[in-house]
C-alpha cells in the first residue's frame, strides 16, 4: 500500500497554517516532527511505501488537481490543526474527487477535538491524540482488510453514515520506542529560525506534555491533541509525562550532526526538568557542537542551571511569561509571580544566555489597555534579546475556553479558528477584540523597529540567506 503525508494547499485565507506549535498561520516554516515520527513508523511496516508532499506553499487548487489526478496513493495522511480544518476539508473533498478509492487519514488536534466535522465523508478516518501507535495497527488492519471497530483511538462511519468513536488508546509510555523523525522525506528542504542564525537548522523534542495547569495553554500540536483525547476520557485530568532517555537523545543529536545540521530547536512543552537532566543534554550538545535553544518556565531557571545553559551552547530561552502582573498571572494559573520573572531574566543574561519573552496579550478579564501597555514598557526596559506578542485565543479544551462561554466573552458568539499574532475573538468589560489586534500591531511595531532591536540583531547573521530569511520573517510578523 502506498501511504503520502500531505500539506494540502492554502484555499482559505492568505498563509498557511503552522502546524507544528498549531495556534498561527506560518511565519517562518518549521518541519513538522510530530508528523515525520508518524512516518518514520509507518517506514518500518513491511509492504508499505511512504511519500510525502507538500502544498502549503500554493494559494490555489490547480497543482493540487494536477496532483490528484496522476497521484496512486492509497492513504492519505492530513495533520489538521484548528486554523486548517476548514481549509483541510475543502482540499480533501477535492481528493475525494479525483481519487474516490483513496482513504484520508487525519491527525492532529483539529481532528481530535473537531472529529464529527472532520468525518465529512465515509473514506475519511480520525485518529485521535497521540497517533503513532494507533496509525500503526490502522494500516495493518487496512491492509488486512480487517474491521476498524476493534482498534482503539479512532472515529469513523459506519455504513449508516453514524460516527464510530472507538475506545481510547492507552498512552506510550516509553518515547525511546519511536523512530527518529523521517526528515529525509523532506527532500533536503532546508529551514531556517531568526534566533538561530546559520544554515542546517531542524527541531527536536526530548519530552511530551507539561505538569502545570496554565488556563489558556495550547502546548505543541501533537501534546495538545494528546492533552484534548485524554482529559475527555479521564475527568479532565491532564496526561501523564513522557520523556526520552539521554541515550536515545544522544543518538538522535550524533545523526542529525553526521547529517549535516548545525542547530537544533527543542520543542518541549517544557524543557528543562532538573539540573542532572539539563546537565546531560548540554554535555551532549556541547560534545557534538550544536548550537540550540529551548522553552522553559522562569521558576525551573537557577544560577546553575543557567551556567549549564551558556556552557552547552544554548542560544535562546524562550519564556513563558505572559505578563508582569501579579493578579493576572494568578488569575491565569501560571504557577509563578512577576518577581520570579525578572530573576528568571537576570539570571540567564548575567550568563550570557539570549531571553526570548512570549507575552500573552489579554490572558484575563483583568487585563486592561494600562496593563497591556505595562507590559510592553517592562519587555523593551529589560532589554531581552526578543519578545513574541500574541493575543489570548480561547481554544476548545482548555479552561479559559469553558470561561469564555460562561461569561458571554466570545465576540462571534462561539469559537472560531484565529491566528493568535493576528486577530481576537474575545471581548472583555475592560479590553476588547479591536483593542487587542490593535495593541498587538503597536507593540510589534515599536518592539522590532527600535533602533535596539536593529542594531543588535543584523550583526549576528552569519550569511545574506539567513539575513533575507530573518528580513522575510519579520515582514510577515509586522505586514501579514
Amino acid at each position: 500500500m502506498k501511504v503520502t503525508f500531505v500539506t494540502p494547499p492554502v484555499l482559505i485565507g492568505k498563509r498557511p497554517a503552522e502546524r507544528s506549535a498549531g495556534c498561527t498561520c506560518v511565519v517562518y516554516p518549521m518541519p513538522n516532527i510530530y508528523e515525520l515520527t508518524v512516518a518514520a513508523v509507518v517506514e518500518r511496516l513491511p509492504g508499505f511505501e511512504v511519500c510525502y508532499r507538500d502544498f502549503s506553499s500554493q494559494r490555489n487548487d490547480r497543482e493540487w488537481r494536477l496532483w490528484l489526478q496522476q497521484d496512486d496513493s492509497d492513504i492519505y495522511m492530513v495533520w489538521m490543526v484548528n486554523l486548517s480544518l476548514n481549509n483541510d476539508l475543502q482540499a480533501t473533498a477535492m481528493l475525494h474527487e479525483l481519487r474516490p478509492v483513496g482513504t484520508v487519514v487525519f491527525l492532529g488536534p483539529g481532528a481530535t477535538y473537531f472529529t464529527r466535522t472532520t468525518l465529512a465523508h465515509r473514506n475519511n478516518i480520525v485518529v485521535r491524540g497521540e497517533p503513532e501507535a494507533t496509525v500503526k495497527e490502522l494500516l495493518e488492519t487496512l491492509a488486512a482488510g480487517g474491521a476498524l471497530d476493534c482498534i482503539d483511538g479512532i472515529s469513523y462511519l459506519n455504513d449508516n453514515g453514524e460516527v464510530v468513536n472507538n475506545r481510547p488508546r492507552a498512552l506510550i509510555t516509553d518515547l525511546d520506542s519511536l523512530p527518529f523523525p523521517a526528515r529525509h522525506l523532506l527532500g533536503g528542504r532546508r529551514y531556517h529560525n531568526p534566533k538561530l542564525p546559520c544554515d542546517g537548522y531542524t527541531t527536536m523534542v526530548t519530552s511530551r506534555n507539561c505538569p502545570f495547569h496554565c488556563i489558556y495553554c495550547v502546548p505543541s500540536s501533537l501534546t495538545f491533541a494528546r492533552e484534548i483525547e485524554h482529559r475527555s476520557h479521564n475527568d479532565g485530568r491532564k496526561p501523564l509525562i513522557t520523556k526520552r532517555s539521554l541515550s536515545s537523545i544522544e543518538a538522535e543529536v550524533k545523526m542529525l550532526h553526521e547529517q549535516g545540521y548545525k542547530a537544533i530547536g527543542f520543542v518541549d512543552d517544557n524543557f528543562i526538568w532538573n539540573e542532572e537532566r539539563t546537565r546531560g543534554i548540554c554535555d551532549i550538545m556541547s560534545r557534538y557542537g550544536m548550537v540550540w535553544g529551548c522553552q522553559a518556565r522562569v521558576d525551573a531557571i537557577t544560577p546553575a542551571i543557567a551556567q549549564l545553559l551558556s556552557q552547552g551552547g544554548c542560544r535562546y530561552v524562550d519564556l513563558g511569561v505572559e505578563s508582569f502582573n501579579d493578579e493576572i498571572l494568578k488569575y491565569i494559573k501560571k504557577g509563578i509571580t512577576a518577581r520570579q520573572i525578572y530573576d528568571a531574566i537576570a539570571t540567564l543574561q548575567a550568563h550570557g544566555v539570549p531571553v526570548k519573552l512570549n507575552i500573552l496579550i489579554g490572558c484575563c478579564p483583568l487585563e486592561t489597555r494600562e496593563t497591556v501597555r505595562h507590559t510592553l514598557r517592562e519587555a523593551k526596559r529589560l532589554k531581552v534579546d526578543q519578545v513574541m506578542f500574541n493575543i489570548v485565543s480561547p481554544f476548545p479544551g482548555t479552561e479559559f475556553y469553558q470561561l469564555c462561554k460562561e461569561n458571554g466573552w466570545l465576540a462571534t458568539g462561539k469559537y472560531e479558528p484565529t491566528d493568535v499574532q493576528r486577530n481576537s475573538i474575545v471581548n472583555f468589560p475592560h479590553l476588547t477584540a479591536r483593542e487587542m489586534e490593535r495593541a498587538l500591531w503597536r507593540n510589534n511595531i515599536s518592539y522590532f523597529l527600535s533602533w535596539r532591536f536593529i542594531v543588535t540583531h543584523i550583526s549576528r547573521f552569519t550569511s545574506w540567506s539567513e539575513f533575507t530569511h530573518a528580513l522575510k520573517a519579520l515582514k510577515i510578523k509586522l505586514l501579514g
